[in-house]
């Protein structure tokens, strides 16, 4: 857990976020089996799973690095 500190929680973006890395989640879709709808349908809500996932992850690195560089509040 990063405890509100902005550094720690941009090391923690290198690994995994609460929500299934992309790589993983093609992984668990290529080994369950599907009809050919189902398939279509899975894979282009994937394809919408994989850009936003990459949007939230630049977003949220630029956040961080603003917040890291800011002086803390004292408590």
């Amino acid at each position: 857990m990063y405890h509100y500190d902005p550094s720690l929680a941009l090391e923690e973006l290198q690994e995994d976020a609460l929500l299934p890395h992309p790589v993983k989640l093609r992984d668990m879709i290529l080994r369950t089996k599907l009809g050919p709808n189902d398939a279509q349908l899975l894979n282009h809500d994937f394809q919408d799973y994989l850009a936003r996932f990459g949007e939230l992850q630049k977003l949220g690195r630029s956040i961080l690095e603003r917040l890291a560089t800011g002086q803390r509040k004292e408590s």
